[in-house]
């Protein structure tokens, strides 16, 4: 599995494609403390007003701040609005 995680970064390297969606990363955009739309997520594992926790490839993405709102969700897209605080990753 190692092997063909450093191949798949040595193409996107040599080919010059977005490390995104060659190794199977998250994409979050951030706009300022309001926005945050987040690709190639798993699931949504947890929701509440302050937080949002969401499973990626490897590991979690945490979410927290407050009055959060889902304006959409898709399989493996998530538009979260609200005062964002923090974003974490989180190795599990």
């Amino acid at each position: 599995m190692k092997k063909l995680q450093q191949m798949k970064g040595w193409m996107t390297k040599k080919m010059d494609l977005p490390a995104d969606v060659l190794m199977d990363l998250p994409r979050i955009t951030l706009i300022g403390q309001i926005h945050i739309y987040i690709e190639n997520h798993k699931g949504l594992l947890v929701f509440s007003d302050t937080e949002v926790r969401l499973l990626l490839k490897q590991g979690h993405l945490l979410v927290k701040g407050s009055g959060f709102v889902i304006k959409t969700i898709l399989p493996e897209e998530l538009l979260l609005e609200g005062t964002i605080d923090q974003v974490l990753f989180l190795e599990e």
